[in-house]
């Protein structure tokens, strides 16, 4: 039988990837800053959910296609 899992907020804020209709301990978790939640405001879920998918793609073992990756035009970093 396959799994069936879902991203959702946890009432502490955290988003995680877990079994749907299990309230154990999650299969990821990703937490961010006050100030980070803040910058992202409406994006929160979609960053965290990006996060996971590049997650699982890496534990899932599929190749990353670096021409995509070079081939996109990124704005400069600014620190």
């Amino acid at each position: 039988m396959s799994r069936v899992l879902e991203i959702t907020q946890l009432d502490n804020g955290d988003i995680v990837l877990r079994e749907t209709n299990d309230d154990g301990e999650p299969l990821i978790s990703v937490r961010f800053s006050d100030e980070v939640r803040d910058m992202l405001d409406q994006d929160l879920i979609g960053v965290a959910e990006a996060m996971i998918d590049a997650a699982t793609d890496y534990l899932s073992g599929e190749p990353v296609e670096e021409e995509a990756i070079e081939s996109q035009e990124l704005p400069p970093v600014i620190h």
